[in-house]
């Protein structure tokens, strides 16, 4: 009499070791550190952020995650020029691409942290001023801007099936300024990033 056994393969492989994709939305709190140049102060505003990311495993516990966002950072600011007080509000938008090192200590649990590359998209600056309006908003507009920008972010993702929760937290190393000949504030963006999204 002939027998066989039949072993059924699991298909539940850990999601930890697959390659995920998706798409995650949400916003920023964003301000400036390292602030020089005409009485500057800034308060922080928000933003947008969202985009795409993919996970690459390497192994069960290690992976890289790198992103690509449109991600709205800015301040509110103030202070005085030639004698004259001002303030505004300054919207950035980039492209940000992080590329993220994955530690993945459980199946709903990814920290991330890794250097990230920006790009400036667009700048829109609001005026609010007194005598002298022209000027100021002269020196703003003629800044030489630096448009590519390294900085490093951490944080971590929650993941519950195909949705993930992810938070950030974010800080440029390089000033706004090209060459440093600028009049205008000099600066640094710094930011926390909140989005939700869905992954396969």
């Amino acid at each position: 009499m002939a027998s066989a056994t039949v072993h059924a393969q699991s298909s539940d492989t850990d999601p930890r070791e697959k390659f995920s994709f998706g798409m995650k939305a949400g916003m920023n709190y964003s301000n400036v550190w390292d602030e020089q140049g005409q009485d500057f102060r800034a308060d922080a505003k928000a933003g947008f952020a969202g985009g795409f990311f993919f996970g690459i495993p390497v192994g069960e516990y290690f992976g890289i995650q790198p992103e690509a966002l449109i991600s709205q950072k800015g301040f509110k600011g103030s202070g005085t020029m030639f004698g004259s007080p001002y303030s505004f509000k300054r919207t950035t938008t980039y492209l940000d691409i992080p590329l993220q090192f994955q530690l993945k200590p459980a199946e709903f649990l990814t920290v991330v942290a890794g250097p990230q590359f920006s790009y400036l998209l667009h700048e829109k600056n609001v005026y609010t001023h007194g005598a002298g309006s022209s000027v100021q908003e002269q020196e703003f507009d003629n800044d030489n801007i630096r448009r590519n920008i390294f900085g490093a972010v951490t944080g971590a993702d929650l993941i519950f099936s195909h949705v993930v929760v992810s938070g950030r937290m974010g800080w440029d190393f390089q000033t706004n300024n090209g060459d440093g000949t600028s009049s205008t504030p000099r600066y640094k963006n710094r930011w926390i990033q909140f989005t939700a999204g869905f992954k396969i």
